[in-house]
């Protein structure tokens, strides 16, 4: 056997390594509950969770994967290693080093909706990285179904991303995912998923290694445990592992540190399981070295050889963290100081690839740069439910230059809207430097739009966006390319009502402001002066009196005994947050509260906005 057939030879014929792809809320985690269920992960009287791949509450609650995850389910004699992949762009880099372990990719694609621009995106990762794909089509009960269609636009868009024979020669699974139903016809309900896992066991190659060459682990994902430190998630290569071996660290920077592998587990579902030994083939993690990060490789401590690190695209958005600087700074949080908010994003990094923190003009401040507004806040968000208090500014667009000048990162944007509003999305997207590119309109009442958008003219553009077609609208959108700078875009077209002085808000107070704006605090919320309690609806910034009381007198007047009717307040999220203020205002974030602000105070020192 020659050198290169020996290293293409199957590690391992009972494996089998996938990644799932799917847009956000096409039936990804509910697939995996039912390939648990149905392949005796848990005991008959295990009480389960529904969604048991989302394990963060941020996860649960919002309905979509973050992090990747690594699970395995048994299928007869095989073992199925599946990756959780998140369907959002924004978590990319969770994306890319998933698929460097995996051999194939199943592709999961809504019978009504149709592949959307999140899938376009990882499915051409998977592609470029020659992994063999295999389509599941979800939901096909659901009334609005129009699978032969999505089947076609499932098939262009292969074609669409240079797939070649190969990859276009993929087995088609019709599946209900809430029911566990699976079938290869799309007109008969199946009665389980055994024909995916055949499909599956057939379709996807078994993973490819020597297990008697030199040891090669890629390093794709990290986990803690308090016992046991730092563990590293990865993928044998080649070679085989045992506890007790003294193995090399080739690290990012071309050094090689020799460490001792302490304990090695296996994923059994949703569980690890200690185990002795691994070889080629198999997705393991390796405890006992502390300072290992992603994209190292674990090899033979006499005959080191490192794999290629995995390539990440670059990030687009950045933000300022920083200090929380405001009068009520240090009342609900527990970690407070500049040194414990650069600990934590020191700790990010370590977990997560597609992330930079830069240094800033001040200590209190870092600059952190990330994939798009929704990574970032969803960063702020986990900080914040730690105990932290920051205050982050407004979202900016990474440039940089290139032969034609300064160049910046511009979206593809794909809207679904009522026909009712395509008008006014239509035309709040051109004065955003949007130009359509296609239109799409199904007869069913709703017209498809596809858009080409800079990066910064999406920033504050979802909230708008969900407004003007009163929450019926689906948008989604994708990093394109880099292009020429497209010139000034406006921001926010109104002012801010803002707190002249410290105090309490009356119910007095803000039913006189009403007819000045939007209000977003309720009364007897504290306030400080600087605190921006409501949108104006004019374009300057206007220092209003929240606290003011009605004076008592001895006058009876007509009006005396009128209630108060206020309008309920708009209450900001952290996301509505982030995209509603301008370049010199900032969100204060809290374990309690999420404040808006200017960033400065007092009003005789801060220039107006005219």
């Amino acid at each position: 056997m020659s050198a290169a057939e020996h290293a293409r030879q199957i590690a391992n014929p009972h494996r089998r390594n996938i990644a799932i792809i799917a847009h956000v809320d096409h039936g990804k985690t509910t697939l995996v509950d039912a390939m648990f269920n149905q392949s005796g992960t848990y005991r008959s009287n295990e009480r389960v969770n529904e969604r048991a791949m989302d394990s963060m509450d941020l996860e649960k609650e919002r309905g979509i994967t973050i992090l990747a995850k690594n699970t395995s389910v048994r299928y007869l004699d095989h073992i199925i290693n599946i990756c959780d992949t998140p369907g959002h762009a924004d978590f990319g880099g969770e994306v890319e080093r998933t698929l460097s372990m995996v051999d194939g990719v199943v592709l999961l694609v809504d019978a009504s909706e149709g592949p959307l621009p999140q899938t376009r995106f990882v499915l051409r990762k998977a592609l470029e990285r020659r992994l063999v794909p295999m389509v599941v089509i979800n939901k096909v009960d659901r009334p609005d179904a129009r699978v032969q269609e999505v089947l076609n636009e499932v098939y262009d868009l292969f074609i669409d991303l240079d797939a070649d024979e190969d990859q276009l020669d993929f087995p088609v699974i019709f599946a209900v995912a809430k029911f566990g139903q699976a079938s290869l016809d799309a007109a008969v309900r199946g009665e389980d998923l055994r024909p995916l896992f055949e499909a599956i066991v057939s379709h996807i190659p078994p993973p490819k290694g020597n297990p008697d060459d030199v040891l090669q682990i890629l390093i794709a994902n990290l986990d803690s445990n308090e016992y046991l430190g730092r563990i590293a998630i990865g993928r044998i290569f080649n070679g085989r592992i045992r506890i007790n071996d003294f193995v090399s660290v080739c690290k990012l920077d071309g050094s090689v540190q020799q460490v001792r592998i302490t304990k090695l587990f296996a994923f059994d579902g949703l569980k690890r399981v200690d185990i002795t030994e691994a070889a080629a083939g198999d997705i393991v993690c390796v405890a006992g070295i502390d300072e290992i990060t992603i994209g190292e490789t674990i090899s033979s401590a006499e005959e080191p050889k490192a794999i290629p690190p995995i390539a990440i695209d670059e990030p687009t958005v950045s933000m300022i963290f920083g200090v929380n600087t405001s009068p009520m700074a240090g009342r609900e949080g527990q970690y407070v100081t500049s040194r414990q908010l650069k600990e934590r994003l020191d700790r990010e990094l370590l977990g997560n690839v597609s992330l930079r923190v830069e240094a800033t003009d001040s200590p209190e401040m870092q600059r952190v740069i990330g994939r798009g507004e929704l990574q970032l806040s969803i960063l702020i968000e986990m900080m914040r439910r730690e105990g932290f208090e920051l205050q982050v500014s407004r979202p900016e667009i990474v440039t940089k230059d290139g032969e034609r000048g300064k160049l910046e990162p511009v979206e593809d944007v794909v809207i679904d809207v009522p026909e009712d509003f395509q008008g006014v999305v239509i035309a709040a997207l051109g004065s955003r430097k949007g130009t359509m590119t296609k239109m799409v309109n199904n007869g069913s009442g709703r017209v498809r739009l596809e858009f080409r958008v800079p990066a910064r003219g999406l920033i504050g553009f979802r909230s708008q966006f969900l407004t003007d077609t009163k929450g019926t609208g689906i948008m989604n959108h994708l990093f394109a390319a880099w292009e020429p700078w497209a010139g000034p875009i406006p921001a926010r077209l109104t002012g801010a009502l803002v707190a002249d002085r410290a105090g309490v808000t009356t119910a007095f107070a803000l039913s006189n402001l009403q007819d000045r704006g939007e209000i977003f605090l309720d009364p007897a919320t504290d306030v400080y002066e600087g605190m921006l309690i409501g949108e104006n609806s004019r374009a300057n910034d206007l220092d209003v009196n929240v606290c003011k009381e009605k004076k008592q007198t001895n006058m009876r007047a007509s009006s005396a005994d009128e209630a108060i009717r206020l309008i309920p307040p708009r209450k900001l999220g952290l996301e509505q947050a982030i995209e509603f203020i301008t370049d010199d205002e900032l969100v204060e974030v809290t374990p309690k509260a999420i404040r808006l602000r200017k960033k400065v105070l007092a009003q005789n020192q801060r220039p107006r906005r005219d």
